[in-house]
């Protein structure tokens, strides 16, 4: 199963590509109506990109009425990504979500590294939200943190039916000349290929832990990437910043995928996960 990265694909402009994917995700969207960081708001690094985009988003009114009535067009299942900066935000989200039929999946944006974060824990906003719906609920967490797998077992204890892996993590670029901060808001989250390796250990330890559904994300730009995700324990993965720059890449990475799957004598993507564990994939009670 391939995503999209929540933020990377605007699926309203680019419908052929977002049909290649298994499921969109939309950007966050928060209770109200947000303009997001001043310019600058991407920089291309070395080997990846910032960006501080500041969750812009018309608020889940704007969504609700002009934005999910399209997407629900495209014929794809849809996942909602919720943003807030109190646990009562995503209550209110996941409350007007919940009896939206356009939408398979919220996904809650806990980590967003270019705002201020809500002052709860990450478990205490699942179990608020988790109290507003009974669509299934995707926690994404950052690698930025002493023991992300322990964050992990936090939500699947407050109720979260599966994880999102990972977030951006915090970089500063500098300009060539003056030295000054390149972004706007000075930091901003960094994606592409550095961020693969972190990401890989968080689906590795996320899963030995909760055995929950993951979806990996982080570098991924190939099938042999994919394959990785899905050995460390994912059951999906999640396109972000290669879309920038190769927007053909669902349909590559899937034929690469399945290339790999054959080279390595798997039949398919579930006997795949788990394997780079000790004794095969975690099973779950």
């Amino acid at each position: 199963m391939i995503l999209n990265a929540s933020g990377c694909l605007d699926a309203l402009e680019a419908p052929e590509v977002a049909r290649a994917l298994d499921a969109f995700v939309t950007k966050t969207v928060t209770p109200q109506p947000r303009e997001g960081n001043r310019p600058v708001r991407i920089a291309e690094t070395e080997v990846g990109m910032l960006n501080s985009i500041g969750l812009e988003n018309p608020g889940i009114e704007g969504l609700l009425r002009d934005k999910l009535p399209h997407l629900a067009e495209l014929g794809i299942p849809l996942w909602v990504s919720v943003g807030g900066f109190a646990a009562s935000d995503y209550a209110e989200l996941c409350a007007a979500l919940d009896e939206r039929p356009e939408v398979v999946t919220i996904e809650l944006n806990l980590s967003c590294p270019n705002v201020d974060e809500a002052p709860e824990s990450a478990a205490e906003i699942v179990a608020a939200a988790r109290t507003q719906t009974t669509k299934p609920l995707y926690a994404k967490l950052s690698p930025a943190t002493t023991d992300v797998a322990e964050n992990a077992r936090a939500v699947q204890a407050a109720g979260a039916d599966g994880l999102s892996l990972v977030n951006t993590i915090r970089g500063l670029a500098l300009d060539e000349k003056t030295l000054q901060p390149r972004l706007g808001h000075e930091v901003g989250g960094y994606s592409g290929p550095g961020l693969k390796p972190i990401a890989l250990a968080a689906v590795y330890h996320c899963y030995r832990a909760t055995g929950l559904p993951i979806v990996g994300m982080g570098g991924i730009t190939t099938g042999r990437d994919a394959l990785e995700f899905l050995a460390a324990g994912a059951q999906a993965v999640a396109l972000g910043t290669v879309l920038f720059a190769d927007p053909e890449a669902p349909g590559r990475v899937r034929r690469e995928l399945a290339e790999e799957l054959a080279a390595h004598g798997l039949d398919g993507v579930e006997d795949a996960r788990g394997v780079s564990h000790h004794g095969g994939p975690v099973r779950v009670a």
